[in-house]
């Protein structure tokens, strides 16, 4: 089946209850032994937004917005492929499949969707406009949970790939972070027909021979950074590595188990004054949960890690690329680094502020870094 059908979000009430049942029984732990993240999410940051999630949050809101958009689903090598599919009302517009990573989804382009799509409306020019396709990875939100084992990133690229051509897109440009940005880049590496261009917010290469044998300042500053990520900041992506079923249980049965798994990384890894909702929206925070808890994806989502981690950040990319960095990324990667991976570097950016969630966080800047990364490979 290679049908492009369209896709309507209609959740049933019970699970809406359901949902509200769960968080009125939660059963809290104790609080930290300490007042910092350095133990995990909080128990009175947990407690604030749970109780904003039973009493005020909204789905129906996210679930209107979302069909709004335009949502579709295609069966590629047995999966069911969810994407949301936003045409520009420019008809010379650029073709552009932008991914998501863990712990995000859609959700995270939702400020973005407009500037991109209809730049005259947002202060740009027609020249900028984009048509966009936001797939959601298999596993993730309302995609199909895969039932065998292959699905990494390189078979996730050529999926990007195929539906990209059954849309009738002879010429077009990926776009990525975190999982995204590894998906992006094997597009790069494989250079499918039409691909013309990547572009990734998370700048992804092995260290060089000249920083392994004579670091320069800015070397030793990425190897200090990865080096507090492998020591503090790695646990999450070990156990999903390994042992993502024996986590999925508690992700996928306890709604407070997953926030406060998600929610960990949403605030460790935004450029904010204190609370990740502070930049990225508390709302948007819960829409953002919500993927996970409403399709049951925390296990197959995780899954994800067992298949890809500690791979496909060395292949090198002919294709004409860019790269914006984010001071806050959790390991901001040097131009050095880039270049050997990238063989056709056309752009690079080091921004002043931002982190792991550029879309979400900074959404002009990053419309403003793919304006112009983009703008060097048209025709």
């Amino acid at each position: 089946m290679t049908q492009i059908r369209p896709f309507t979000l209609a959740i049933p009430q019970d699970q809406l209850d359901d949902l509200h049942r769960r968080l009125d029984n939660t059963r809290w732990p104790e609080a930290e032994t300490v007042d910092d993240w350095s133990q995990g999410t909080p128990l009175a940051v947990l407690q604030d937004l749970t109780a904003y999630w039973r009493e005020h949050y909204d789905w129906r809101a996210c679930e209107a917005r979302l069909n709004g958009l335009g949502q579709f689903v295609t069966e590629i090598d047995g999966l069911d492929i969810h994407f949301l599919h936003v045409r520009s009302p420019e008809p010379a517009a650029t073709p552009l499949i932008m991914t998501h990573g863990w712990p995000g989804s859609v959700i995270e382009f939702q400020r973005v969707i407009g500037p991109l799509t209809d730049p005259v409306l947002h202060g740009g020019k027609a020249e900028d406009a984009f048509h966009l396709v936001l797939p959601s990875l298999p596993g993730y939100g309302f995609s199909s949970r895969p039932t065998r084992t292959g699905w990494g990133i390189e078979k996730i690229a050529e999926a990007w790939a195929e539906l990209m051509r059954r849309l009738g897109y002879t010429r077009w440009v990926a776009q990525g972070g975190d999982w995204g940005a590894f998906v992006t880049n094997k597009i790069g590496e494989l250079a499918p027909e039409g691909c013309v261009g990547i572009h990734v917010n998370m700048p992804i290469a092995r260290r060089t021979k000249a920083a392994k044998e004579n670091p320069t300042e800015e070397d030793r500053r990425t190897l200090e950074r990865m080096a507090f990520y492998n020591e503090w900041d790695m646990a999450y992506a070990k156990q999903q590595a390994t042992r993502p079923q024996s986590l999925g249980y508690g992700l996928v049965d306890s709604p407070i188990g997953l926030a406060g798994w998600i929610y960990e990384k949403l605030q460790v890894w935004s450029d904010n004054s204190g609370h990740a909702w502070d930049v990225l929206g508390r709302d948007a925070v819960l829409d953002n949960v919500m993927l996970y808890w409403l399709t049951g994806t925390g296990a197959s989502a995780a899954r994800l890690y067992w298949e890809s981690f500690g791979g496909g950040n060395d292949g090198r990319i002919t294709l004409p690329a860019g790269a914006s960095a984010f001071p806050r990324d959790i390991m901001p990667v040097p131009r050095s680094w880039m270049e050997q991976r990238y063989e056709n570097m056309v752009y690079w950016n080091e921004l002043d502020r931002g982190g792991h969630f550029a879309a979400w966080e900074q959404p002009e800047l990053f419309v403003g870094e793919l304006r112009k990364c983009f703008a060097l490979m048209r025709p």
